[in-house]
């Protein structure tokens, strides 16, 4: 059986990237492991699009939906623009459910400059929760195009935010309950208010205007697994350091109660980018005058196989996680 989230690189390789139709035209970056988005090329601008469904939360889906595609299009340096929604709601749905739903696209779009500009909407057998697909689009000039897998050998490896802020939020609502008595209602309050922080939009143009070398947007597997698809994509390896991974205390709390590993906690909000080491102190300079802290954390390795985390001194490897540590307790 296959595990929950996303497929396991070896059967994207085996059963989804030998299957994609006719050769693109005027294909850019195409389908492949640790790949965000592709882009299209249209003359003088670059189109660049990005698919994902949101699964994981019921509270905020809309939110989730603009701002988890949004993020995917603007690691290639694109402003997004255009959006198409798909909502499928369970069988037991009502008029208010789908209003609710279409206010958080809406007010999420609305603040990101966003255009809805299609979509469908139905009530599927078989759901339990509601589901909402968005496809989002950006549009970059072709000398500001990013592409995933344009790390180098050497790049620093940057570290926007904290690890763990999407996980963290949602496990802060789902299991509010049981989290107040542990910490407190301030102490949840705290920890859901960290979704706010999820976009990256503004990371990752700000970043690009210095210039970067590839952007990553670690979604489902965190920050772990959002090395190894820039790695997978670049072919290359890396190494990081565990002390210089910031992690705020609301994630260590949280992670610490459940046993979860918050560098595999889904990580939305933050943003891995590749950059020559020469620029990375430039990068961090622009990020904080726009207020969003930044670290570097490690580099990446020509050797595609060494992909390792220093930790007390001692290196040893960082495993790929199997799936993203929000499915055990959500």
């Amino acid at each position: 059986m296959l595990p929950l989230g996303k497929i396991p690189p070896e059967k994207l390789k085996e059963l989804v990237f030998n299957r994609l139709g006719a050769p693109g035209e005027r294909v850019i970056a195409k389908s492949d492991l640790g790949v965000d988005a592709t882009a299209i090329d249209f003359g003088s601008s670059v189109l660049v699009a990005s698919t994902d469904p949101i699964t994981g939360a019921e509270e905020r889906i809309g939110f989730y939906a603009v701002h988890i595609n949004a993020n995917d299009v603007a690691t290639f340096g694109a402003k997004p623009k255009w959006f198409l929604v798909s909502i499928l709601l369970p069988e037991n749905a009502d008029d208010a459910l789908l209003a609710k739903i279409m206010d958080e696209l809406h007010e999420s779009a609305s603040k990101l400059g966003v255009a809805i500009v299609g979509g469908h909407t139905e009530v599927t057998p078989g759901l339990d929760r509601p589901i909402v697909v968005g496809t989002m689009l950006g549009e970059v000039s072709k000398e500001k195009l990013v592409t995933s897998n344009g790390a180098k050998p050497g790049d620093a490896i940057i570290l926007t935010k904290w690890a763990g802020l999407e996980g963290t939020a949602i496990i802060a609502s789902e299991r509010s309950a049981e989290l107040e008595k542990a910490f407190g209602k301030e102490f949840v309050e705290k920890a859901q208010s960290l979704i706010e922080m999820i976009s990256v939009v503004e990371d990752a143009l700000t970043a690009n205007e210095v210039g970067v070398n590839a952007m990553h947007d670690p979604t489902e597997g965190g920050v772990a697994n959002g090395l190894h698809e820039m790695a997978d994509a670049a072919k290359l390896g890396f190494r990081v350091y565990a002390e210089r991974i910031p992690i705020r205390k609301e994630t260590l709390k949280i992670c610490e109660f459940y046993d979860l590993n918050p560098l595999a906690l889904i990580s939305s909000g933050a943003l891995m980018i590749a950059a020559p080491k020469e620029k990375a102190d430039s990068i961090i300079s622009a990020l904080k005058r726009n207020g969003i802290n930044a670290s570097v954390i490690g580099e990446f390795l020509e050797d595609k196989e060494s992909r390792v985390m220093v930790e007390n001194g001692r290196e040893k490897p960082l495993e790929r996680p199997e799936s993203d540590e929000l499915w055990k307790v959500v």
